[in-house]
């Protein structure tokens, strides 16, 4: 009688696959979904045995010192505009905490040109 041994590697081979797909979207846009259900998106930049290296979005609003020129330059009169910046943070991520790696999808401009008038 032969005992058939099953080799269960469903936590490594998971880790492996996370790993390629890490090296495969490196320096792409992608969106970070953790095994804690959260979720950022940023841009993978380095990949390590066990943890990636990745540049990750936050959005900043203007200072109130700075509505306030706003406010003088328009001569006061409108809404006082607050501007919203982009920046990225380097974070490290293990990569036993990551659960998911997809791009991030844009949207892209229709391959057919439909002009307002039509040309005779």
């Amino acid at each position: 009688m032969t005992t058939e041994s099953h080799e269960y590697h469903s936590e490594s081979d998971y880790t492996r696959n996370l790993h390629e797909k890490c090296q495969k979207y490196m320096y792409h846009h992608v969106v970070l979904t953790m095994t804690d259900g959260s979720s950022f998106d940023g841009i993978i930049e380095g990949i390590d045995d066990d943890r990636i290296t990745a540049l990750v979005g936050e959005d900043v609003m203007e200072r109130e010192s700075d509505e306030l020129e706003d406010r003088q330059y328009y001569g006061g009169y409108g809404r006082p505009r607050r501007r919203r910046f982009r920046r990225f943070r380097r974070r490290f991520i293990p990569l036993a905490a990551l659960a998911a790696l997809s791009l991030l999808p844009y949207a892209y401009p229709s391959p057919y040109y439909y002009p307002y008038y039509p040309y005779y």
